[in-house]
């Protein structure tokens, strides 16, 4: 059986491939990052996804290098930096938040690169009570104060953190500037998608607020004080019952007398 003109013509090739071991270094590499790019498909979250196509970048920059096919060296070469540095990136924000935790003075290293800068007047309000919770801030400088409890946020601080994740959304207190400050924020939609590039950081933050509402209770229950114990359960005193009424004797009939008609 005779092969197409086409194929026949490629055979050559094909057994010249065969005997150079550089082109079985070629083809291996190219169908490791095919099947790299395959399984990159089934991934959901950004860190194994962005190792994966690292993987390809280098496998097709070997195929392209050995073969050669200089546009598909040139085209994962400059995609080779870019997921690299995503990568390096989203490992040094999950390596922050969980510095944060032990530090909360320095929530804003981590999320700065995330947030847009804001300055605020002096006696300028960020936000009243009751408005919708859309942002999330860091104090970066300067004195802030919650008007309703006249509590001080410090610098370096994250707040408008509950009510950014309450049901309802809404400012439980008004912020205003008590000197001139500047604030970070982050909107919802930022905030949503570093969660499902890397779940990490979601759960490291979910955990840095949960400390910072236990230190809140810990803080308030100090400023209120131990709360007294009930007093015990006295046993009521039963009063005597009363003396029953003593039986009065009721006295016999007298003896009837002689002559009286009595039978």
């Amino acid at each position: 059986m005779e092969l197409p003109p086409f194929l026949a013509s490629l055979l050559p090739n094909l057994q010249a491939m065969l005997d150079d071991p550089a082109q079985w270094v070629a083809i291996a590499s190219a169908a490791l990052a095919a099947v790299l790019v395959m399984v990159s498909a089934f991934v959901k979250t950004i860190i194994p996804l962005r190792w994966l196509a690292l993987g390809s970048n280098v496998g097709f920059m070997v195929y392209g290098l050995v073969h050669p096919q200089w546009l598909m060296f040139l085209l994962h070469a400059a995609l080779l930096p870019v997921n690299l540095w995503r990568v390096l990136e989203m490992r040094r924000l999950t390596r922050r938040v969980r510095q944060t935790g032990d530090n909360s003075a320095r929530s804003d290293l981590w999320l700065q690169p995330h947030m847009r800068r804001r300055r605020l007047a002096r006696g300028r309000v960020l936000f009243k009570k009751g408005d919708l919770a859309d942002r999330l801030y860091v104090l970066v400088e300067g004195h802030l104060e919650l008007v309703e409890s006249g509590l001080r946020i410090p610098e370096g601080r994250m707040f408008g953190e509950i009510a950014f994740f309450a049901p309802d959304r809404r400012r439980s207190a008004t912020a205003r500037c008590v000197t001139r400050c500047t604030v970070l924020s982050i909107d919802e939609t930022t905030f949503q998608q570093l969660y499902f590039q890397n779940p990490a950081f979601g759960f490291e933050v979910v955990r840095l607020i949960a400390g910072r509402l236990s230190a809140d209770v810990q803080r308030l229950q100090q400023q209120i004080g131990p709360v007294p114990a009930a007093p015990p359960d006295v046993p009521r005193a039963v009063p005597p019952a009363a003396p029953e009424p003593l039986a009065t004797a009721t006295p016999a009939d007298p003896p009837p007398r002689p002559g009286s008609g009595a039978p």
